[in-house]
């Protein structure tokens, strides 16, 4: 069921804190499970920004992507993900930000590959990061894109594929895929979730 509270509409009283889920480590850096992370790197890209460690069991890169643009905070959780809230609720505390502030950036099994989906508040659908960020803040009321890798051919288990590689098909064109979630995320924070919906939902 989705939340009946407001949906963020870009207030620019505090940066966007925006969460890319994922695990740590070079050994999952590629991986369909940390596709949330590959957004922030283009994200972080885009604004010239660099990430550095940060007191809350994050790497963290802050500051605009475009001049006069909103503020943010990228953030990619040093825990495993399906520990991730422990960093995301800190980082909340840190900043001093509301739920509404927050943008979750994950791999979602139940969306074709090369599909982005948003949402705000909700359930965790199955998501094992989304459901310790829940729990750790004590609300779903947040914002999500989901970035859409698909379920695994025949019988192949989830688990497996979330941790495997892209395949030489869906690496062409996961550099695009990235750079749309990207682009959701700064639409999000700038004009809206509607406005962000109303123009990837429509694909």
């Amino acid at each position: 069921m989705e939340s009946r509270h407001p949906a963020p509409t870009g207030q620019p009283d505090g940066p966007w804190l925006v969460v890319g889920l994922g695990n740590p480590g070079p050994g999952y850096a590629n991986t369909r499970h940390n596709v949330g992370q590959m957004v922030l790197d283009e994200l972080a890209s885009r604004g010239r920004l660099t990430f550095k460690s940060h007191k809350t069991n994050a790497t963290v890169a802050e500051g605009r992507l475009t001049p006069g643009g909103p503020r943010f905070v990228l953030a990619k959780p040093n825990t495993y993900m399906n520990v991730s809230g422990g960093p995301v609720a800190q980082l909340l505390r840190f900043y001093s930000l509301d739920p509404s502030h927050l943008i979750v950036v994950h791999d979602e099994l139940d969306i074709p590959f090369d599909t982005i989906r948003l949402k705000h508040g909700g359930g965790h659908g199955g998501h094992n990061g989304v459901r310790d960020v829940i729990a750790a803040i004590g609300t779903g009321d947040f914002a999500r894109v989901r970035v859409g890798v698909g379920r695994p051919p025949g019988s192949s288990g989830a688990a497996d594929h979330v941790l495997k590689s892209f395949s030489s098909a869906e690496r062409t064109n996961l550099p695009i895929l990235v750079s749309d979630a990207a682009d959701a995320v700064e639409q999000i924070a700038a004009e809206g979730l509607t406005p962000a919906q109303n123009r990837f939902h429509a694909r």
